[in-house]
């Protein structure tokens, strides 16, 4: 590229010299060939270098930001990970923050015998109310996700006390299930002025992992959807069926001109509303097929067949934006202490909500009773609680999901979906689809760990094996078939051997060598990734003051605080011993790398 002078010639113009050194360079060859006989002195303290190295660092300076805006723009290159969260959103993967530990609890409840004594008395059986708090040993909060009735028929029931005289029981003790989930509830309280289209509301907590409800000064309810035209959502009602016994909730869809979505970033959560008014809302009902076909208008032929059943969900209105009211948004918060729970530590009760069938007829000592008995526990671990993906993790998760597109077909559509999983149904830490080549039909052998507070890996528990196959069966092909299994986790130790170069501190070196090693095997390995020993060797080799590699050592850990996965790792080493395959079932763990990564040096 060129400009012109004023004699019309041209001047060629070097657009490549972008750093500080080329860009001054340039700069000086430029004067000394157009500019001779203007400025001669190009001593490093004279005016004219202080101008030219001036323009330099500019340019310098203006050259690093581009480039680290345009690289930033694009899922590939850039580092922030809020940039990383927003292009993550544009291609349809929401990035829901730390993740929520869940699982079940166990509930005893005393209840007095009714007037013959041959059962618990049914007016004193209340349900304890969907959001009960209670905590672990170690302090944590844990939610409970769903009402729990005490009069359900299922639960079990004991006689806990009798009637010395008569013989009759006078006290029972059901013992009943609940779902339970970590975080704490809050509350804010949002102010709006006049109507505004597309407002945005900013959330003041921190790692805030769902949103409870959303409601305004009039008692109207906003509901969470997927994106802003979705104007329909399937809400949990009672079933008044005869069946209610063994169906106890009914999804039923229903119309929400009153919606927003939920936008994150890497600290704070916003709610993003429609544009419409409230003068706006209308009673639309679910569009029916034949309505949104394709209308043929004047033509006498169809030449696309294809339908979208998402239509029926859908509407070119974007929802009501709130306005001339206080907002209310409860939410649920997961602090940095939330954690996995281990059995039985989930025993202390916190508020709990008790409704009773009955209320104003019944005896105040007995329902206080009642309420003073009730004890917990959780038979089986709390998990689910991982840490929140790394920039090339959400990365990674992004570019699968999005290649998904709303269906489950290779086994990277399921790894996809799996990591997908809404939070409050709890989180896998690493998963691998496997066909099982044993099954007549198209079986799936889904593969999966879970991952405690400290990052360790752990065994998933049943109930969150069952919200991940539900989750699945919405999107997997009709005649797929998935068995969610347990991966088995083997720790390892790593033992090496080096030669350190003559005059060094052979001790520094080492602890240069387990630094890296423990930084290089922080991260997780997949389900059924191999284990690279060459690898080591290349690290190690690379480190100053290391002469030689000698010798590298891969056991298994299977004493106390370790997995008891025993895994023979001679025979599934390589004859050249360059690296060891793992089974489709087996994920590899340096559990406790301070204590497991060791060296020696000659």
């Amino acid at each position: 590229m060129a400009k012109y002078d004023d004699d019309k010639k041209q001047v060629p113009i070097k657009y490549t010299a972008r750093d500080f050194a080329s860009i001054k360079r340039e700069l000086e060859d430029y004067i000394k060939r157009y500019y001779p006989d203007t400025y001669k002195d190009f001593n490093s303290t004279s005016f004219g270098s202080m101008m030219v190295d001036t323009v330099a660092y500019v340019g310098d300076m203006l050259s690093f930001y581009l480039d680290y805006s345009v690289n930033e723009m694009f899922l590939d290159s850039a580092l922030e990970f809020r940039n990383v969260v927003r292009l993550s959103r544009q291609m349809g993967y929401k990035y829901r923050g730390k993740p929520t530990a869940y699982g079940e609890i166990t509930i005893y409840c005393a209840i007095p015998a009714n007037a013959s004594g041959l059962g618990p008395d049914s007016a004193y059986m209340p349900i304890i109310r969907q959001g009960s708090q209670f905590y672990d040993k170690a302090g944590n909060g844990f939610l409970l996700s769903e009402d729990v009735d005490i009069s359900y028929s299922r639960n079990e029931v004991v006689v806990s006390a009798v009637d010395d005289t008569t013989g009759l029981p006078t006290e029972y003790v059901v013992k009943a299930k609940g779902q339970i989930i970590s975080g704490q509830l809050a509350r804010q309280v949002v102010k709006v002025g006049p109507f505004e289209k597309f407002r945005r509301l900013r959330l003041n907590g921190q790692n805030i992992a769902e949103i409870i409800s959303v409601r305004d000064s009039e008692g109207r309810d906003y509901y969470e959807v997927d994106y802003l035209s979705q104007n329909v959502v399937y809400k949990e009602v009672p079933n008044l069926g005869s069946n209610s016994d063994v169906v106890r909730k009914v999804l039923k869809p229903i119309t929400v001109p009153r919606r927003f979505v939920v936008e994150r970033d890497a600290t704070v959560t916003y709610l993003q509303f429609g544009y419409g008014s409230e003068d706006s809302v209308t009673s639309e009902k679910i569009a029916e097929p034949s309505s949104i076909i394709m209308n043929l208008h004047a033509k006498e032929y169809v030449a696309d067949t294809n339908f979208d059943p998402t239509n029926i969900l859908k509407s070119d209105k974007f929802g009501v934006a709130p306005s001339n009211t206080n907002i209310t948004v409860v939410y649920r918060v997961n602090n940095s202490n939330n954690a996995n729970a281990a059995s039985d530590s989930v025993v202390q009760k916190g508020q709990m909500s008790l409704k009773f069938k009955e209320e104003a007829s019944l005896d105040k000592v007995k329902k206080t009773a009642v309420k003073n008995s009730i004890e917990i526990t959780n038979e089986a671990p709390i998990s689910g609680d991982v840490a929140i993906p790394t920039s090339k993790e959400l990365k990674r998760r992004t570019i699968d999901h999005f290649a998904t597109q709303g269906r489950a077909v290779t086994s990277t559509d399921y790894q996809a979906l799996v990591y997908a999983m809404p939070p409050q149904f709890g989180a896998i830490a690493r998963c691998r689809p496997v066909q099982d080549t044993d099954s007549f039909k198209r079986n799936i052998n889904m593969y999966i760990v879970g991952q405690d507070s400290s990052a360790k890996l752990i065994t998933a528990n049943a109930t969150l094996k069952n919200n991940l196959k539900n989750w699945l069966n919405r999107n997997k092909m009709i005649n797929d078939s998935i068995d969610i299994l347990d991966a088995k986790i083997c720790n390892i130790g790593i033992n090496y051997t080096i030669v350190a170069e003559a005059g060094k501190n052979k001790y520094q070196i080492i602890d240069l060598c387990s630094r890296l090693l423990r930084r290089r095997y922080r991260r997780l390995h997949d389900i059924g990734e191999p284990f690279y020993i060459t690898e080591i060797y290349s690290l190690l080799s690379k480190v100053d003051g290391v002469a030689d590699v000698v010798d590298v050592n891969i056991e298994a850990k299977t004493t106390a605080n370790y997995s008891s996965t025993k895994f023979d790792f001679a025979s599934q080493t390589t004859l050249d011993g360059r690296y060891i395959k793992v089974p489709d079932n087996v994920i590899l763990e340096v559990k406790f790398p301070f204590d497991d990564i060791k060296g020696t040096a000659q």
